[in-house]
């Protein structure tokens, strides 16, 4: 299993949300007694416990045999999250790559990764660094490219209201932030123009 401190959940209750959820939509003015919106709340949290619950995963690895030393990424790997000042998702893809050393991973494991750490009130900044600070806790890589682009609804449904405006972060780690060429193999291999 990630061991990750800021996963610690305390037992869902659901029937607590629910109150409160109907309690939110009257304060707004949602009348939750209609025939189409009474099972609204049950609805709500479901949606929310759903969004905030990654599923467990062990993030296996596997000895580097074949001793690769080039750059392994997983590119446009999907994920939706929650913006945490606003609780309204955002989503987008994450590239992931690192620069094996003694270990390598099961490719779906990033995937995986970036699952985990999404499913939790985040933000873009956090989320990239800690897909980066897992890789580089669990392989002991040579180095860590983490690229991740995202659209967040509090920017474009709400405030500044700007549709397909994205947000893009990096983190890069080890020899991708210090070695100029692999540096550059990583951000040509993550260009969206590529896609």
């Amino acid at each position: 299993m990630i061991n990750d401190p800021g996963m610690t959940v305390a037992p869902l209750d659901l029937e607590s949300a629910r109150d409160a959820a109907t309690q939110f939509l009257k304060a707004l003015g949602m009348d939750t007694d209609a025939p189409a919106t009474v099972d609204t709340p049950a609805r709500m949290v479901a949606a929310y416990a759903e969004l905030l619950s990654p599923r467990p995963f062990v993030f296996t690895t596997f000895p580097n045999d074949s001793a690769y030393d080039h750059l392994v990424a997983v590119r446009a790997i999907p994920f939706h999250s929650l913006c945490e000042h606003h609780m309204l998702p955002f989503r987008g893809t994450a590239d992931v790559a690192y620069q094996p050393t003694d270990k390598i991973v099961g490719l779906s494991k990033l995937a995986r990764l970036v699952e985990h750490t999404a499913k939790r009130p985040q933000v873009q900044e956090r989320l990239t660094r800690q897909i980066a600070t897992h890789l580089t806790e669990q392989l002991a890589p040579a180095g860590v490219g983490v690229l991740v682009r995202a659209e967040h609804l509090c920017m474009t449904l709400r405030g500044a209201q700007t549709p397909g405006t994205e947000t893009i972060t990096t983190a890069l780690l080890g020899t991708v932030r210090s070695e100029a060429a692999l540096r550059n193999e990583f951000l040509h291999a993550t260009r969206s123009g590529d896609r």
